[in-house]
């Protein structure tokens, strides 16, 4: 309880909380309302200068706590009320931690070396902000098409490629268990339904909170099943677009069959070495999720089939 009111005292503490809260709540307004981009400002400058404004100050032991306090009542808050979703929030805090730190740093090391004569106070202290706006302004002003990209999961299966497409093209219920990510909030696949089986025809997947539906552009049974993505509804995927769905089947030695499961996607997010790993890394979950019921209906399918368990 010392402690707790020794923080409560300190008005470093409360300058690095109500900075911090202020700083993020404004870069997601603008974010919110089209007016920002996912972008290097708003995950690398805007924590930066939200460390930069808080190390700039003179020294407190417990201004580094009111900046994590801060951003983790930010993201209370986006989760409290749906704005975001736990795996986006999950996968920004490293990132937006990070810049955080690296802020504080260079604050210090300002005021370290006499670059800042006389820490800011007052409403100077929201000039930081303006950092982030221009940076904005400047992304905004060079802005890029969406980046496109293909994750591509492989699985072998002790059954021919008819079989396997038979299971896969249309299936009534995904109910194995799922991944980490699956179970925090990313879109679970429930079924999916092929209504038409040529080409030009739709196939509907249905995911817990929304479905992607696909027209049928390539069909040879056994051998490949490709569509492009006409429409599609996932909470909380803004960012990311979806463009083609491609199956491939190759056969194998021994009635055995090389599944290959390709996505084609659009992303908004930046920086990419950051986001394409762990994009790639959500897409291969809900892969390895279709591709484990897959394993079970086959087997319910055909019990005696397989050659090799």
């Amino acid at each position: 309880m010392e402690i707790l009111r020794t923080i409560l005292k300190d008005k470093i503490f409360w300058t690095a909380l109500g900075l911090t809260i202020v700083f993020l709540s404004g870069g997601f307004v603008l974010l919110h309302f089209g007016l920002s981009d996912y972008g290097w400002a708003f995950f690398i400058l805007l924590p930066a200068v939200v460390g930069y404004g808080i190390g700039v100050n003179p020294e407190s032991r417990w201004a580094r706590v009111g900046l994590i306090i801060g951003l983790l009542l930010f993201l209370c808050f986006l989760l409290a009320f749906g704005l975001e979703g736990m795996v986006c929030v999950l996968m920004a805090l490293p990132i937006l931690g990070l810049c955080m730190l690296a802020g504080v740093l260079i604050g210090y090391l300002a005021r370290r070396f006499g670059w800042v004569k006389t820490p800011p106070k007052g409403p100077v202290l929201l000039l930081p902000f303006g950092v982030f706006l221009l940076g904005n302004a400047v992304e905004r002003g060079f802005e890029q098409a969406p980046v496109v990209r293909e994750v591509r999961t492989e699985i072998t299966l002790p059954y021919t490629p008819n079989e396997v497409y038979d299971a896969i093209k249309s299936v009534d219920t995904l109910d194995v268990a799922k991944s980490f990510l699956l179970n925090i909030g990313l879109p679970v696949p429930q079924k999916c339904v092929l209504e038409t089986e040529a080409i030009g025809g739709t196939r509907t997947c249905y995911f817990e909170g929304g479905k992607i539906v696909e027209k049928i552009t390539a069909l040879e049974p056994g051998r490949i099943l490709k569509m492009d993505v006409t429409h599609y509804e996932l909470t909380g995927r803004k960012w990311l677009g979806f463009r083609e769905a491609i199956y491939t089947f190759e056969p194998l030695n021994g009635n055995q069959t090389k599944l290959t499961r390709i996505t084609t996607y659009t992303s908004e997010l930046y920086p990419r070495a950051y986001w394409e790993p762990l994009e790639r890394l959500g897409i291969q979950q809900e892969h390895d999720y279709v591709f484990r019921n897959l394993q079970k209906d086959l087997l319910t399918a055909h019990p005696l089939e397989p050659q090799e368990q």
